[in-house]
């Protein structure tokens, strides 16, 4: 919404109503003997426009950093309509939908963006959003432990985030569940079959299966998903929103599918802002829909037969019986939110796999690139925009020697997986140009190159 400043009349009028003769008056509690130097330094006030273009100026003597840098977090080209629609006050300001009656415009939102992530995850229903992607895989956890009854460990690939590793750890570990890694494939960069051998007899709530992984691989989820419903165990999703509109959806996942599909929608129209605002989407089969974490909006028609949207399936407990409740979370991420259903319908089916193919397509250009400059794929494992490299040298002395030329590199694996030392996670999205890419190597390469 714009700011519109008060006049000169408009303070004369408040002052009046209230009965104060001048603005110092509403300061007067302040004692006198406390110096207010006046603030000599500040220059004298412009407008909106001269500000305006006082920026923009100034913003020409800026270069941005060309970042290929993604571990979770992806810069993708948002659509101005996404944040211009977004900004307007009935949305921007609009929270959780608790009066149907008053909060139309919210419910339909929230309808709109379940019927899409169910149908990008190829899932039967979806809830309304979570706090975040790592919140929500470890909420996907705890429902599947709920649904399963009979086990209380969980597999999970140490090819999943580390962040969201961490996440899910700290807010299950006192509910007595026990999270297994599972080791990938050095080869591969996917996880080894191996992993999945020594757990073949014994009983697991779920297994968690990233696409892509952590280290931009795609996995091998048919087999993955088979062989966990072979043993009864319930399959987690945790997937890359972009990457479904190329990749098979989870809901189609080997024979009959996953159970759960979470992740996170920061992809999906957000910008990268500081670390966020992220938010997590959570979708699944239909039998398991009463385990949902937050809420589902419902459609509906009134008694003269027009549309009309609902809480549908909320349960009471979230709010005044926490300790009977499945999940404490009584709001979501309602701003992201509408911005991913604005994205989404902007885009629509053929624009998003657009993007996707254009991020996997400049993945391949930087790959071919590299290798031709001597550095390769750490990996073997098929990629969709995000891939390991081995550097042969220390990651962090490159990253900062290409970050003087105005490029953030990528991502040093070594903290989180020391085996993996000179690895560097790099990302590519649609808004990468050629120029980019060649940039970028040429920058990398003179960085590896002997006495640089």
């Amino acid at each position: 919404m714009p700011f519109i400043p008060h006049t000169g009349q408009d303070v004369r009028d408040m002052l009046d109503a209230i009965g104060v003769k001048s603005i110092e008056q509403l300061f007067d509690e302040i004692p006198a003997d406390i110096p207010r130097p006046e603030l000599a330094a500040l220059p004298p006030a412009l407008s909106e426009m001269e500000v305006s273009r006082l920026m923009r100026s100034r913003a020409r003597d800026v270069t941005p950093l060309l970042s290929f840098v993604g571990a979770g977090a992806y810069e993708h080209h948002i659509p101005a309509a996404v944040w211009q629609i977004v900004a307007r006050g009935e949305i921007y300001s609009a929270y959780t939908p608790y009066q149907a009656e008053a909060s139309q415009g919210t419910l339909q939102i929230l309808y709109e963006y379940q019927t899409m992530m169910a149908s990008l995850t190829g899932m039967d229903a979806s809830n309304a959003s979570l706090y975040d992607g790592a919140s929500a895989l470890a909420e996907a956890v705890l429902m599947a432990v709920r649904a399963a009854k009979r086990s209380r460990r969980v597999l999970m690939p140490s090819t999943v985030n580390p962040v969201y590793r961490s996440v899910v750890r700290n807010i299950v570990q006192h509910q007595q569940i026990e999270i297994i890694e599972l080791d990938y494939d050095s080869v591969l960069g996917a996880t080894a079959p191996a992993a999945l051998a020594t757990h073949q007899d014994s009983e697991c709530a779920a297994l968690v299966v990233p696409q892509p992984n952590y280290f931009g691989g795609v996995e091998d989820v048919d087999r993955l998903t088979d062989w966990a419903h072979a043993k009864g165990t319930l399959v987690i999703g945790l997937v890359n929103p972009t990457a479904m509109a190329l990749l098979k959806p989870p809901g189609a996942w080997g024979t009959h599918g996953a159970d759960i599909a979470v992740g996170e929608g920061q992809p999906l129209g957000v910008p990268l802002a500081s670390g966020g605002p992220y938010f997590g989407f959570l979708t699944c089969k239909q039998a398991l829909v009463r385990q949902m974490p937050a809420r589902i909006v419902g459609g509906t028609v009134d008694i003269d037969g027009r549309p009309g949207f609902t809480l549908t399936l909320q349960a009471r407990e979230q709010h005044i019986r926490r300790s009977k409740a499945t999940s404490n979370i009584c709001t979501n991420q309602g701003l992201a939110v509408s911005a991913a259903t604005i994205y989404m319908a902007i885009m629509g089916p053929g624009g998003l796999r657009n993007v996707a193919l254009h991020c996997h397509q400049n993945l391949r250009q930087l790959r071919t690139h590299l290798t031709n400059a001597g550095i390769r794929p750490r990996f073997t494992a098929p990629c969709f925009h995000e891939s390991a490299f081995d550097l042969g040298a220390s990651p962090n002395k490159v990253v900062d020697a290409v970050l003087a030329s105005g490029i953030h590199v990528g991502v040093d694996l070594a903290p989180d997986y020391p085996e993996l030392n000179g690895t560097l996670l790099m990302c590519t999205t649609e808004t990468k140009s050629k120029q980019d890419i060649e940039r970028v190597a040429q920058a990398l390469t003179d960085a590896l190159r002997p006495n640089t």
